[in-house]
């Protein structure tokens, strides 16, 4: 959504028809301004009432009118900031693969189970259950990911660099992409959904990615 318009007068049909949604701002870290949002009820006192789940830890889901919602969500709209609208994908507990790039090459892998948007367990949001867990570092030749490598080197890289009119040399030396896992295909195979791209604060990356990094950069000096 580009504008606070925009927003109230979309976002309302999609969270009643489309299911849970995670929002986001178009900056920021640590979870700020991600949210979880479901339909809690179509109808109240103040219109339809919604669940939310802020992503930072230690949130706990809270109800609120929708429209309420809406208004403390209009900040991010400030200095031609945006709100980035997506389906919540259900696989969000089996973890996040960050998939590390060397301008339009793998470089290295990184599953973490998060808890993020996830309601916390039992034993409360500060509890040793509901922190997320060590990212664990792979290597781009790592046979679990292969077809998410073959698919970001062969197909979405290259759609993306179309899409935005640039060539391999604009690309970042190291950058990374965030995915999480879809619905499985007809014949069970993982699909991957984009949760977004960082080309920033990437660090800590695959101890094998220094080597690559350090010759994209001497090779784009020396050109």
């Amino acid at each position: 959504y580009r504008d606070a318009g925009a927003f109230r007068e979309e976002f309302p049909q999609r969270v009643r028809a489309a299911g849970p949604r995670v929002i986001k701002q178009n900056r920021g870290n640590g979870g700020e301004g991600v949210w979880k949002v479901e339909l809690a009820s179509a109808s109240g006192p103040d219109g339809a009432i919604v669940r939310v789940l802020h992503a930072p830890r230690g949130s706990v889901p809270q109800e609120m009118p929708l429209g309420a919602f809406m208004s403390r969500c209009e900040p991010y709209f400030v200095n031609h900031g945006c709100i980035i609208d997506q389906p919540f994908q259900v696989r969000l507990p089996d973890g996040m693969i960050r998939c590390y790039m060397g301008a339009d090459k793998v470089v290295g892998f990184g599953h973490q189970f998060i808890k993020a948007l996830i309601p916390p367990p039992p034993e409360g949001p500060d509890s040793v259950a509901a922190q997320p867990a060590p990212r664990i570092m792979h290597p781009a030749a790592a046979p679990e990911f292969q077809t998410l490598r073959t698919k970001m080197e062969s197909e979405w890289t290259p759609q993306m660099m179309q899409l935005l009119d640039i060539d391999v040399g604009s690309l970042p030396i190291i950058w990374d992409a965030d995915f999480l896992y879809g619905p499985r295909d007809a014949s069970g195979q993982d699909t991957y959904v984009l949760c977004e791209i960082n080309v920033n604060s990437v660090f800590p990356f695959p101890e094998q990615a220094p080597s690559e990094i350090a010759r994209l950069a001497k090779a784009r000096s020396s050109s």
